[in-house]
């Protein structure tokens, strides 16, 4: 009896979805969905044996993209960098090239926002604030001073 369910939930288990796909509904059988088909122009990697590799792509709808990276030495990291340019829905053409590296991911393009440069000029209400808490914590600094010793240690013998 304990094989029989024990073939009965294998059964259950082995027809279950493997891949978490759900099953077309089938109401929509024999009805024809118009797929853009964007064709592959370039498509060139390289993968060497000491960890260096690049790529160069480009797509029939104007995405480009390609990077070159190598281990840096130090605990297995990798060094890379690349460009990518695609066009945005509002026509124009944007143009990334970065760096990726200990320091992080460093993008750099005309259409990304730039800080502005420091030593920038601080508003005046900002040096006010400064001021006044710098004058805050001259006074806690004196208060401290002029207390009494602290009681909660006991004075050595």
């Amino acid at each position: 009896m304990k094989f029989a369910i024990l073939i009965a939930i294998t059964a259950v288990a082995a027809a279950a979805p493997q891949n978490g796909y759900t099953l077309p509904d089938p109401s929509t059988r024999g009805v024809l969905e118009v797929v853009e088909v964007v064709p592959i122009l370039r498509d060139n990697r390289v993968h060497e044996d000491d960890g260096r590799y690049n790529f160069d792509i480009e797509t029939g709808d104007g995405i480009t993209a390609s990077e070159s990276g190598s281990p840096d030495g130090s605990e297995g990291a990798i060094v890379a960098s690349g460009k990518y340019s695609y066009t945005a829905p509002d026509g124009s053409l944007i143009e990334v090239t970065y760096v990726a590296n200990e320091e992080g991911f460093q993008p750099e393009g005309d259409h990304l926002p730039v800080a502005p440069e420091f030593p920038h000029e601080i508003p005046e209400f900002v040096l006010r604030q400064i001021e006044k808490a710098a004058e805050e914590d001259a006074l806690a600094a004196a208060e401290a001073r002029d207390a009494a010793p602290s009681q909660l240690y006991q004075r050595p013998q």
